[in-house]
């Protein structure tokens, strides 16, 4: 691509998103088959190909106006990926997929205009991208999206947010400093049933909303199958493993934790509190209003954790309750208590349940009634990655902008730390974003960062 290209697409960009107004790509932009011409398309870079890079990067293969240039990964290709261990995964899987789809797609059968990085670093300062996608462990999340904040490249990143709620912070600092658009990978705000569950909620079709009852997943799954795996082992060639810990504190190579099984320690995430709570939790802050706000109390917390030392060390039960400052208590439990979703319960016995399959009515007969022009209309995003490219070019917010996510990962995040710290009940004040009365607490809001890695880098 020579540098007019280049230019002309980085200006169009900054235009369209100056103007905060649809883009329209002019005829002459276009290239063959209606597709934007290669100096109008958004290049875009995956930083990590592992389970969710594999299932996310498809939705931005097949749309037009995107190009994916380049993968990043710290492994060059091992087994054991996906929900069953029945993937592959790393950055040569990447650039297979993408080229494979991209010869098809063109009918050059020998594309190689896919390159692979193995440091994000290298990755940012050798390609011509605009965006990029962070499908990274969650210890990750916020160094990557401050470097390429920084570069301004625009971010399209995994739930849950950050691994601690200072790191939420800073990461929406830097995205508004930047002016960059931002989507979380929470997918739920472009799923039909959750919009319109919350749509009902606001408009007030349950009367007064008296209590939300939120169900996550429980205990600790074995994805990889290598939980077994716990003794040291040596790193397998082609990972670069001292990349792979990057701020994480360091421990010796363990097949138990990769990949993805790496959820289950607090080193690298939350559990099944982050990882389901950045989804459900996310859209019951959604239905009231809160995506700016939070809880101002959590009570009646309790749990299990596992015994100190175990290497899968985050909750396995759980139940904890957050009041927020209207009286509106969200209940949040593992699944022992019942199905994985949400129910919002109102006045007269009227609730709503919903989850990715279903979308229940309590009386049935709420069903029929519909939400009018003049009411309340939430913000409809029927395709994830397609939301994310649209704000690209238009400069609107996202459907899951950062400070969003941030806002509920957060409940998640300080119920983490009750839960560790053993406390039945804390004050959260969501303006100062500070525990109320416990030092103790309020020192796990943040994490030290292993060197030379720092939330504030030179890019």
């Amino acid at each position: 691509m020579n540098n007019l290209n280049i230019l002309s697409r980085r200006q169009f960009l900054a235009a369209a998103g100056a103007l905060a107004a649809p883009a329209i790509i002019p005829a002459t932009a276009l290239g063959r088959g209606g597709r934007p011409a290669p100096s109008e398309r958004i290049n875009l870079a995956c930083l990590g190909f592992g389970t969710i890079a594999q299932s996310v990067t498809p939705n931005f293969l097949n749309l037009d106006r995107v190009q994916v240039v380049a993968v990043c990964d710290v492994n060059r290709e091992g087994d054991h990926y996906g929900y069953q261990g029945e993937h592959k995964g790393g950055r040569e899987v990447g650039r297979r997929m993408v080229n494979k789809f991209y010869a098809e797609k063109t009918g050059k059968a020998g594309y190689d205009g896919c390159r692979v990085y193995e440091d994000f670093r290298e990755l940012l300062g050798k390609e011509d991208v605009d965006a990029v996608q962070i499908s990274t462990p969650d210890h990750w999340h916020a160094v990557m999206a401050v470097w390429c904040a920084r570069r301004k490249k625009h971010i399209y990143g995994q739930k849950p947010l950050a691994l601690t709620v200072e790191q939420g912070r800073v990461m929406a600092r830097e995205i508004a400093r930047a002016g960059v658009t931002w989507q979380t990978g929470s997918q739920q705000r472009s799923q039909l049933y959750f919009r319109m569950a919350c749509e009902f909620v606001r408009n007030g079709r349950l009367g007064k909303l008296q209590r939300i009852r939120v169900v996550l997943p429980g205990g600790h799954r074995d994805f990889s199958k290598l939980a077994a795996k716990q003794a040291p082992e040596p790193v397998p060639d082609g990972l670069n493993y001292e990349l792979w810990e990057g701020p994480a504190p360091h421990r010796e190579y363990r097949p138990a934790l990769h990949p993805l099984n790496w959820r289950w320690n607090f080193d690298y995430s939350g559990g099944m509190i982050t990882d389901w709570g950045a989804h459900h939790i996310d859209i019951a802050q959604w239905a009231l209003d809160m995506d700016r706000s939070g809880p101002v109390k959590i009570e009646n917390i309790r749990g299990e954790l596992p015994p100190p030392g175990a290497l899968y060390n985050t909750a396995t039960t759980f139940h904890f309750e957050c009041v927020y400052a209207n009286g509106v208590r969200m209940d949040v439990d593992d699944e022992s208590v019942g199905p994985n979703g949400i129910t919002f319960e109102g006045e007269n016995g009227r609730k709503i349940f919903v989850n990715r399959e279903k979308l229940e009515f309590t009386p049935e007969s709420l069903r029929r009634e519909k939400i009018g022009q003049n009411e309340i209309r939430l913000y409809e995003s029927k395709h994830h990655e397609a939301n994310f490219i649209d704000c690209i070019y238009s400069g609107k917010p996202t459907v899951a902008p950062v400070e969003t996510a941030h806002r509920s990962i957060t409940i998640a995040h300080i119920a983490n730390i009750a839960l560790r710290l053993g406390r039945t009940a804390i004050k959260w004040d969501p303006v100062k974003e500070r525990f109320v009365g416990d030092d103790k607490a309020n020192a796990m809001l943040s994490r030290p960062m292993r060197k030379p890695w720092s939330l504030n880098p030179k890019v």
